[in-house]
C-alpha cells in the first residue's frame, strides 16, 4: 500500500526541506500545498523550495485549496489560476504527477463542483492525475457519484471531520466510512490520516473561537481542548487497512509532513516508526532535578522510539507540601496527597523534555519520592 504525504507549510523553512528529504524513502509520492482561495475570494500563494522540488526522488502532485465556505465559485478565475500554477511549477522544473483539489463544499454543490472538475479535466494532460479531497459527509449524497467519476482519483478525509468535542479522530467512525466510501467509486482511492493536534477553544456560547494547529500554547483553560492524533492508534489503523482492504484502496495520505518546526506534529522517529511499520515504544520518565536547597524542578523525559502521551498524573512525596505545576500541569490534591494533574493534553516528543512543575522539600539528603500515574 502506497504512503503518501502533504507538505502544508505556505513558507518553506529549512526545517521542511530537511524533513522532505530525510522522509524520502518511505514516503511514495508528495502532494504539496500550491495555493488556497479563502472564503473572501484571496488567493494566498505558497513559497516553496524549488531546488527541493526540483531535485525530489518522489512524485510531485501540486494541491489547490478551494475553501468550502467561500460564497460564489469563480469557475474560469479558478481554472485559469489552476493553469497559471501548473506552468508555473513545470517552468521551475518541477515534474507534476497531477493535481489535487481540496474542496470542502457543502453537498448541495457537488455537481457544480464536479461540472468544474470536467472542465479542469480538459485543461489537463492525459498522463496527470486528477486528484480530490472528499469529506464522509458527502456519502448521503446521491450527487458524489458523479463527482467522483470526474477524478481520476480520490482521497477520503477521515480526520477533523467532525464536531470538535468528538476528537479529532475516531477509529471506529473511519472503519465504517472506509468501507461505506469502497461501494461508491470505481476509481483508486486513498485515505487521509493525522499526523498532528491542534488546541480548540470554545466561548461560553459553545462557538469554536480558536483553532491552534502548528503553535503551542501551554495556558489552561475550562473552555479548550487539545485533539490528538495518537501514533499507537493511528499505527494500528494503517494495519488494519492493510490487512483487510476494502475495494480500490490504492493507499494512504499523511497529514501533514512532520517537521522539527511544527510542535504540533509528531517527533521524525515516530513519524518513520509509524509509516515503516516499527514497533512504537515510548519510554516515559520522571525525576526531581535539584535547582537549589530543597528546591527540585519536576522533569517528564521521553527516552524511547515514539512521542509518549503525557501522564495524566504524577504524584508527588508527602515529605514535601510545597510545590506548583506549569506547562500544562496544575497542582491539586485528594485524600492521597498532592499531585500534578494533567490540564492539556499532549505529546511529549521522543528525545525531549518537559519541566511539569516544581517541589519544595525540608529533606535536602535525598530526591523526592515520585510516581506516573497514566
Amino acid at each position: 500500500m502506497s504512503q503518501d504525504a502533504y507538505i502544508w507549510q505556505r513558507q518553506w523553512t529549512p526545517a521542511v526541506t530537511r524533513a522532505m528529504h530525510d522522509s524520502s524513502s518511505f514516503v511514495t509520492q508528495w502532494r504539496v500545498l500550491a495555493a488556497e482561495l479563502d472564503a473572501g475570494g484571496r488567493w494566498n500563494m505558497a513559497a516553496p523550495d524549488w531546488p527541493a522540488l526540483q531535485t525530489a526522488v518522489r512524485p510531485m502532485v501540486l494541491v489547490v485549496r478551494i475553501n468550502g465556505q467561500l460564497k460564489d465559485f469563480p469557475q474560469t478565475q479558478v481554472l485559469q489560476q489552476i493553469v497559471r500554477l501548473r506552468a508555473q511549477w513545470q517552468a521551475a522544473g518541477v515534474t507534476l504527477a497531477g493535481i489535487e483539489i481540496d474542496h470542502d463544499c457543502a453537498t448541495a454543490r457537488l455537481p457544480a463542483y464536479a461540472a468544474f472538475l470536467h472542465a479542469l479535466r480538459q485543461q489537463m494532460e492525459s498522463k496527470e492525475v486528477l486528484s480530490i479531497t472528499a469529506l464522509p459527509t458527502w456519502l448521503t449524497s446521491l450527487a458524489l457519484d458523479a463527482l467522483l467519476a470526474a477524478a481520476d482519483e480520490a482521497v477520503l478525509q477521515v480526520h477533523a471531520v467532525m464536531n470538535p468535542r468528538q476528537g479529532l479522530f475516531d477509529p471506529k467512525r473511519a472503519s465504517g466510512w472506509v468501507q461505506e466510501f469502497a461501494q461508491r467509486t470505481r476509481h483508486p482511492w486513498r485515505v487521509a490520516l493525522p499526523t498532528y493536534s491542534t488546541r480548540v477553544t470554545w466561548n461560553a456560547r459553545g462557538m469554536v473561537t480558536a483553532i491552534e494547529s502548528e503553535q503551542a500554547t501551554l495556558a489552561t483553560s475550562d473552555m479548550a481542548q487539545e485533539l490528538m492524533a495518537q501514533p499507537q492508534v493511528m499505527a494500528d489503523f494503517a494495519a488494519q487497512l492493510e490487512r483487510d482492504a476494502p475495494a480500490g484502496l490504492a493507499g494512504i495520505v499523511w497529514f501533514r509532513l512532520p517537521t522539527e518546526d511544527d510542535v504540533r506534529a509528531w517527533s521524525a522517529s515516530t513519524w518513520r516508526a509509524v509509516l515503516t511499520r516499527q514497533a512504537l515504544r515510548p519510554d516515559l520518565q520522571v525525576q526531581a532535578r535539584a535547582a537549589a536547597a530543597g528546591l527540585h524542578d519536576i522533569i517528564l523525559s521521553n527516552n524511547g522510539n515514539a512521542d509518549a502521551t503525557l501522564p495524566l498524573a504524577v504524584r508527588l512525596d508527602q515529605a514535601c507540601p510545597l510545590a506548583d505545576g506549569i506547562n500544562g500541569y496544575v497542582l491539586a490534591s485528594d485524600a492521597n496527597g498532592n499531585y500534578f494533574k494533567r490540564a492539556q493534553d499532549g505529546l511529549l516528543r521522543t528525545g525531549r523534555q518537559r519541566t511539569i512543575g516544581w517541589i519544595r522539600c525540608p529533606d535536602n539528603s535525598t530526591a523526592p519520592a515520585l510516581h506516573v500515574e497514566h
